[in-house]
């Protein structure tokens, strides 16, 4: 069992509570495992157990979490899912049934939304399941501006159910790996007019940095769930706040500067997007210009001057 205030990892999560319930030969090489194809005919009675397991999760979802999070199948539900996944929900999922059987709860949890998740990327993003040995190491291979790439969502699942993490979630995975890469800020809609000007914001607070947006960029109505949130945003100690409108005014881009870098958070008309950090000297401070469908960023680095460049939506 599992105490609210135990300290456990993505491994031992792993060994405990899914490892015994691996086949002799997968146990045996989990490399192999991990890697083979284990549908090469591409029958499509597999590829139904994953379907029936995302139902069962979505069906399941009420009684495993105590409210409503609609899961609808959408990359939005991921984020809903996500909040709900709290330490203390994995530790009372852990105590309900022996640990490494099939039985226990945090094991169907864990793997029926596995299933979910794949299921959300493959139907929003046209991606496809590639089988694995046991069903729930299966990985979707996605195909995107940013490449081909295997996401094994199951080890996301455990990281982010793990205390080794350090705050880096489900929806942080999702938002990195698939809808960062799938993104088509082109087509995002304008939320102020291009070339409006934003003075800076001296010694931001949270109330203030809303404040300035407020009058500035009504258009902006929510910065969303996954902005930071007040004590977090606090916690940063921005000695000022830029904001630059790229992309013809489809995005805001928030440059801040703190005692150990530059923060870059991106914002678009659903709000919060995606952050960057640049670790850099406080003197002289960090600048951000815009050059064509480019930002660039100007810092120093143990006295040595350091420039990063990036398209207008960011990394």
């Amino acid at each position: 069992m599992l105490r609210a205030t135990s300290h456990v990892n993505a491994e031992d999560l792993f060994l405990r509570f899914f490892f015994p319930l691996y086949p002799v030969d997968a146990r045996a090489d989990l490399t192999r495992a991990r890697t083979l194809d284990a549908n090469p005919r591409k029958s499509s009675a597999i590829w139904m157990h994953l379907d029936d397991a995302s139902r069962t999760f979505v069906d399941n979802a009420r009684a495993l979490f105590g409210s409503d999070l609609r899961l609808d199948g959408s990359d939005s539900s991921i984020h809903r899912l996500s909040a709900a996944l709290t330490r203390e929900r994995r530790d009372a999922w852990a105590a309900r049934g022996d640990a490494g059987s099939a039985e226990n709860e945090l094991f169907n949890a864990v793997v029926h939304g596995t299933a979910y998740v794949g299921a959300c990327i493959v139907g929003n993003h046209r991606a496809e399941w590639s089988i694995r040995r046991p069903l729930w190491e299966s990985v979707v291979r996605l195909r995107s501006r940013a490449g081909e790439g295997d996401l094994a969502v199951f080890h996301w699942w455990l990281k982010s159910l793990g205390n080794d993490e350090q705050g880096v979630t489900l929806a942080d995975r999702y938002r990195a790996y698939v809808e960062v890469p799938c993104a088509r800020p082109e087509e995002l809609p304008l939320i102020a007019v291009p070339g409006r000007a934003l003075p800076r914001l001296n010694r931001p607070q949270y109330h203030s940095l809303h404040k300035c947006l407020r009058a500035h960029v009504p258009e902006l109505r929510d910065l969303g769930r996954d902005f930071p949130s007040p004590e977090r945003f606090e916690a940063l100690e921005l000695g000022w706040i830029d904001f630059h409108l790229v992309g013809g005014g489809r995005m805001l881009l928030l440059a801040g500067a703190s005692p150990k870098g530059l923060h870059l958070i991106w914002i678009s008309a659903t709000g919060f997007e995606k952050a960057v950090f640049v670790a850099c000297d406080a003197v002289p401070a960090p600048i951000v210009r815009l050059q064509d469908a480019r930002i660039v960023a100007m810092t120093s680095e143990k006295g040595r001057m350091r420039t990063h460049e990036m398209l207008w939506w960011g990394p």
